[in-house]
């Protein structure tokens, strides 16, 4: 499964984000593969598209951060999948 995950940084914790990232580089967990990953910021989010048949992985590496940033994350599909379900 697919997952576009947005996440939001508080301006009060913009640089602990920043130390935080520059220390580990947000990387996923195993089981967990990263396809992308864009930073806004200007505006304080980006957004991450990631890929895994394990949801419980994808929380578990959030809650590394979920103290600094807040996360909306939906399950998405391609083309040729929505195509199946559309029929």
């Amino acid at each position: 499964m697919q997952f576009m995950v947005k996440y939001d940084v508080a301006p009060e914790y913009r640089d602990q984000v920043q130390q935080q990232f520059k220390a580990t580089g947000g990387l996923p967990p195993e089981g967990v593969e990263m396809l992308g990953r864009w930073h806004n910021a200007p505006s304080l989010c980006g957004y991450i598209l990631c890929e895994t048949d394990n949801p419980v992985a994808i929380g578990k590496w959030f809650q590394e951060w979920t103290h600094i940033l807040s996360f909306e994350v939906e399950m998405v599909v391609s083309d040729e999948e929505i195509a199946e379900v559309i029929g």
